[in-house]
């Protein structure tokens, strides 16, 4: 078993370094605009230009094909220097959906564009009564001639105000009707991309926290038109798309999460080996800020090994439960390494930890927010517990 990376991906792993020193110079206003929640467009600059928007994307359509293991190194490359896109993450997700379930038309609709980092797409599943279970949300797209009409409200949506296109999922049969045709709860779902400057389309922004430059929102639709050619994989068939396309959103949470973890440890470390409290002993030669940090690093190594099998059997298109599995595995482990990362941070720095300037408090927020979204990590041990255990449903 060989565990060194491919000269692919090492090259994506260049390129992400380089990446970061071009915007060294810009840090201090980078992270000035993520305080502010204001989306960084240099980073996605950069990211098209490198070709990462299309690293998962087939040449033949304009991608690069480098997949999802470099894209995962890429995104742990910068997430040590603090830097990360939150949009990039929801745009390979629409990419995968539509490369992994798309008819012809729609590849060659959006890939091309989307791999040339010219479309940014949100996502869009939770409603105000439908978040973790999906199968009962309400938005409805109804069928008329060549185009569906959507009526229905999302929220908690990241970006809204940012991407082009949102990845819509809606039911096609009404979730009150399933059983009255005799028809399974996972039967009825569809998934569009939709034009978000679509008319019948409003946005309210949530005061919420915890997403690097971005804000969220609430997106209502009202009477819209989406072309029937926009629909992602065949109609009512919505569960299959988004089991089989979207575990690149967890994949690389789990990424971001190990790079955001090299981030504190590195300032933690470096603060120790400064910070002199009694006498001129550094704080870093006591065992009660060593053991903490040495703990998260070797649980980071850990975790590095999850993540990376995850996208390497992403790439290699293993069946989608094992790759679920593997996802949902590195989002459920990472996310509890950074929330420890960023606490034993905090707790080395001591008071200096709460100032904003040291970015770790603004940090707390992203690294809480990840135990919960994409998908909650007591739905993660729900899933696993039932879908790979095989225990009783429990929900």
């Amino acid at each position: 078993m060989d565990f060194g990376l491919s000269p692919e991906v090492e090259m994506a792993k260049d390129t992400a370094e380089k990446i970061h020193k071009k915007l060294e110079g810009k840090r201090k206003e980078i992270f000035e605009k993520i305080k502010r929640n204001e989306f960084v467009q240099e980073i996605w600059d950069e990211l098209s230009q490198a070709g990462f928007t299309g690293a998962i994307v087939p040449p033949e359509y304009g991608g690069t094909g480098m997949g999802m293991l470099a894209s995962a190194v890429a995104i742990e490359t910068l997430a040590k220097y603090g830097i990360g896109n939150a949009l990039f993450v929801l745009t390979l997700c629409a990419e995968s959906c539509v490369t992994r379930n798309g008819n012809e038309k729609i590849k060659k609709k959006f890939l091309p564009l989307m791999a040339e980092g010219k479309i940014k797409c949100a996502l869009g599943v939770t409603e105000p009564e439908a978040g973790t279970n999906t199968f009962r949300i309400k938005t409805l797209a109804e069928k008329k001639g060549d185009r569906y009409i959507i009526n229905g409200e999302k929220t908690y949506i990241t970006g809204a105000d940012v991407a082009d296109y949102i990845l819509l999922v809606t039911r096609t049969i009404p979730y009150g009707e399933l059983s009255k045709k005799g028809l399974p709860k996972m039967f009825g779902l569809s998934l569009f991309l939709v034009d978000l400057k679509s008319k019948g389309i409003k946005l309210y922004k949530l005061n919420t926290r915890g997403i690097e430059g971005m804000n969220q929102f609430t997106v209502v639709f009202e009477d819209v038109e989406v072309p029937e050619e926009n629909l992602v994989g065949e109609e009512n068939q919505g569960v299959f798309v988004m089991f089989n396309g979207l575990n690149p959103e967890r994949i690389l949470a789990g990424a971001g999460a190990l790079g955001l973890t090299e981030f504190c440890l590195q300032r933690a470390v470096e603060y120790a080996k400064q910070r002199c409290v009694f006498g001129e002993r550094p704080i870093g030669a006591y065992q009660a800020i060593q053991h903490p940090l040495a703990d998260v690093k070797i649980r980071q190594e850990a975790v590095r090994l999850i993540v990376y099998k995850a996208a390497w059997a992403y790439d290699k298109n293993l069946p989608p439960q094992e790759v679920m599995f593997l996802s949902n595995s590195s989002k459920y482990l990472a996310a509890e390494l950074l929330l420890m990362a960023v606490d034993r941070a905090i707790q080395t720095y001591g008071g200096a930890g709460f100032v904003e300037d040291n970015f770790l408090i603004i940090l707390w927020d992203s690294a809480r927010l990840l135990k919960t979204a994409p998908l909650s990590n007591e739905m993660i041990l729900n899933l696993t517990a039932e879908h790979i255990l095989g225990l009783p449903r429990s929900y």
